[in-house]
């Protein structure tokens, strides 16, 4: 590649990609300071948070109580009559269940129509997650953003709920105790749901619905939120993706409509200790209260009936119009258009002698070459880093701390081999070689509108540059001219794509940086008339080069811990009552000093004996080590009923606690047909058989108004259960029977799994 002497080009650039990330969400600077009652006071919102963030506060746990306590408090001081709604829910899908205690309040409306819910969760993720990103930033932004509304004494139209839900974070238990029992959803029009998954960034608008998005995404716009941040291909991957909110049990159970507003930069803090007061990122917080406010102020009188509609729309962050939308039955013409002009432009190209055949196809060498060694480098790189750095796999989300420095040096090294890849067709002409980019844009293009439509925009930077490509064509302008020209041209590209290159490997790790390498390509390719000038081989590719080393320097430098950047470890005691053995185990693939105390390096190996050890990314335990039994005193089980009636085996049993369980995981042995299975007298999807497959059958979290658990379910007559149960107790750092030397200052526990736990493994005797 030829260095560019047009130094302007780089300067719009540089300042159109620093554009597209500022556009995302406000700045600490550049906001005003509350100055009445009714303005959103992002103090008072912080004195909440650090009151109900200093401590853990899973469901079931002591902290999660006195968070409680505290939020029936503050919306007392509101005048308004919070309530605490008791219900046993079961998520059939990962076969969760506990006894939910949501926080519900209401503002009443002075019309009858439908209400707006305003949704968060006031759990954090069991056991170590201070919770204040997920999800006390939403929490709290509710709690101030309701009451500045209230200091300004309108009377909504609508009536307005409140609902801090619980046990999110064991499988959406509480949104599903609420849709399906409590009398108020029956009403609900509209869902706004504030949540996280880190502690910083732009917070990204998601939608939820069963229908299609028009009037939805209309309705959103009427809001004025100041720093929209969305784009259909989020609406589109999200939909296709199996995450889930508790804003999916509004959906699915009771055909809801609802917005997510969710950030997720920084995701090393998510669901870590690190997830705290202090690491929460103020501008992002400034971002849910713009969202708030907005959707308060608009939905609260606004008609909430019917929120369906038949059309979905594209649209993607766009420079001064916010959002960029159109009916995405506009996509497949705009392709159509887009293929026809290229097809002419082509013809002239070729009758007017700046294009020749045998040029335009030696074009598509260096493109192809370039693609290739985006995915190929980017994704082999990155499994080489994990083998020279072994302790990123054991951060089980796969964004490290030096993720951020990551991103951009893979940014720049893809570049860099552009450039070098393009500096070796020296004699190809500018405009054959951007014949290449724009076919390869058009066949996306296709790809996209056969498989992931709302991915439709990506049609916006091939229609600019088909015009770069009328102008290379048809107008004689001065070189120097020509470059800033197509820059230009090219900034709505760059604003839309620009963000997406960090978006991706955030989101779903380090592993996906091949997906910023193709999005690179494919916007160098759009702008490549404005690279592709000069005849000197020094220059930018130099630049870029160095840049690349110096951030994977940086990142080097940074792989290591310390006590902003802890290291997560895993370490349980496990005591198996059906073959009287013991063991420690860890999670972890590297051993530290706190792991090593007590498992040998050369003791990995695989244990039949254990039933615990999944994590939610599919991790089991790496290490294990034979232990000393320590009679840890197993709970007691009584069977309440064991009869046969139509040749129905009908069982009900009774677990009680003799330690401070925390959850219960109980074990298939063997598949089995089961109906009525029953929880604490819920029924388990209305009572319908089901096959109980080897594995999972229920997973309890013990709430703090439990004192046992009944369990009850119904079999054929000649089957006989096998089941085994896991009895967990938080507390293996603190039991009397045993001698743990603490963390280190630099680490943390392992989030995701079953920590600092012991673990008794028993059979039920059925």
């Amino acid at each position: 590649m030829k260095s560019s002497r047009n130094y302007l080009s780089i300067i719009i650039i540089i300042a159109a990609v620093y554009w597209s990330f500022s556009d995302m969400k406000p700045s600490i600077t550049s906001t005003k300071t509350a100055t009445k009652s009714t303005d959103f006071s992002i103090d008072n919102a912080l004195y909440h948070l650090k009151n109900i963030s200093k401590k853990p506060h899973h469901s079931g746990s002591n902290e999660h109580k006195k968070v409680q306590e505290y939020l029936v408090q503050e919306l007392k001081k509101l005048n308004l009559e919070p309530e605490i709604q008791y219900q046993t829910a079961i998520n059939k899908k990962w076969r969760a269940a506990t006894t939910t205690e949501n926080i519900v309040a209401k503002i009443k409306g002075s019309g009858n129509g439908k209400a707006l819910l305003l949704l968060t969760h006031y759990d954090s993720n069991p056991h170590s997650s201070l919770g204040a990103s997920d999800a006390g930033s939403g929490v709290i932004t509710i709690l101030e953003g309701a009451r500045a509304y209230l200091a300004s004494n309108k009377t909504p139209k609508n009536d307005i709920i409140i609902l801090f839900s619980d046990a999110e974070e064991l499988g959406l238990l509480g949104a599903q105790a609420f849709v399906e029992h409590h009398p108020w959803a029956k009403n609900v029009g509209l869902v706004l749901n504030f949540e996280a998954r880190g502690s910083g960034g732009p917070s990204y608008m998601l939608m939820e619905t069963n229908g299609k998005n028009k009037t939805l995404l209309t309705e959103f716009l009427k809001a004025n939120p100041k720093y929209p941040a969305a784009n259909s291909l989020m609406y589109g991957v999200y939909k296709k993706l199996p995450n889930d909110t508790d804003l999916t049990v509004f959906r699915e159970k009771g055909d809801i409509n609802g917005f997510n507003f969710a950030f997720i930069g920084d995701h090393f803090d998510y669901h870590t200790e690190q997830d705290s007061y202090e690491r929460l990122d103020r501008e992002t917080l400034l971002h849910q209260a713009d969202y708030f406010t907005s959707s308060l102020n608009y939905f609260a009188d606004a008609d909430l009936t019917n929120l369906n509609s038949d059309t979905d729309y594209i649209y993607v962050n766009f420079p001064f119009t916010k959002l960029l939308t159109y009916p995405s039955s506009w996509f497949l013409p705009m392709l159509i258009a887009s293929l026809i002009l290229f097809i002419t432009l082509l013809v002239f190209g070729f009758l007017k002698n700046k294009l020749t055949i045998r040029e335009v196809l030696k074009g598509f060498i260096p493109y192809i070459i370039s693609l290739v060694l985006c995915i190929g480098i980017s994704y082999g790189l990155w499994q080489l880093l994990l083998i020279i750095h072994p302790q990123y796999t054991d951060i089980l989300h796969g964004f490290t701390y030096n993720g951020y420095q990551y991103i951009v040096a893979f940014v720049f090294l893809n570049l860099w081999m552009i450039f070098k890849v393009y500096n070796s067709f020296k004699s190809l002409k500018t405009t054959d070689a951007f014949i290449a980019p724009i076919t390869f844009g058009l066949l996306i293009n296709y790809l996209i509108y056969a498989n992931l439509p709302s991915a439709g925009f990506f049609i916006i930077p091939v229609i600019i540059a088909l015009l770069i490509l009328a102008i290379q064509l048809f107008m004689n302008i001065k070189s120097t001219s020509k470059s800033t020209l197509y820059t230009i041209l090219s900034i709505p590209s760059i604003y839309m794509v620009a963000p997406m290159l960090k978006l991706f490997p955030v989101a779903l790790g380090l592993k996906v940086l091949f997906i910023s390498g193709i999005l690179l390509i494919l916007l160098f390719g759009f702008m490549l008339p404005v690279f592709h000038k000069e005849k000197k081989k020094i220059g930018w590719q130099t630049l870029v080069g160095f840049t690349s080393l110096v951030f994977f320097a940086i990142a080097t430098f940074n792989s290591g811990f310390s006590t902003e950047k802890k290291k997560p470890n895993s370490l349980v005691f496990i005591q198996n009552s059906i073959t009287n053995t013991s063991y420690w185990a860890s999670h972890n693939k590297t051993l530290d000093g706190y792991t090593k105390q007590l498992i040998n390096q050369d003791s990995q190996h695989r244990n039949n004996d254990l039933l615990a050890g999944k994590s939610k990314y599919g991790t089991s335990f790496n290490y294990y080590e034979k232990a000393d039994n320590k009679d840890i005193p197993l709970s007691k089980i009584v069977i309440n009923q064991d009869t046969i009636t139509n040749q129905k085996r009908h069982i009900s049993f009774t677990i009680t606690p003799n330690r401070n369980i925390s959850k219960y995981e109980f074990f298939n042995n063997t598949s089995i047909k089961m109906s009525n299975l029953t929880v604490n007298g819920v029924l388990f999807d209305s009572g319908k058989e089901f096959i109980a497959d080897e594995g999972t059958l229920l997973i309890y979290q013990m709430s703090n108004t439990d004192k046992n658990l009944t369990i009850s379910f119904s079999v054929d007559v000649n089957s006989q259960p096998n089941i085994s149960v896991n009895e967990i107790s938080y507390d293996l750092l603190s039991h009397e029977k045993f001698t743990i030397k603490p963390r280190s200052e630099i680490m943390m526990p392992l989030p995701f799994v079953v920590n600092d736990a012991i673990i008794c493994t028993r059979k039920i005797e059925l």
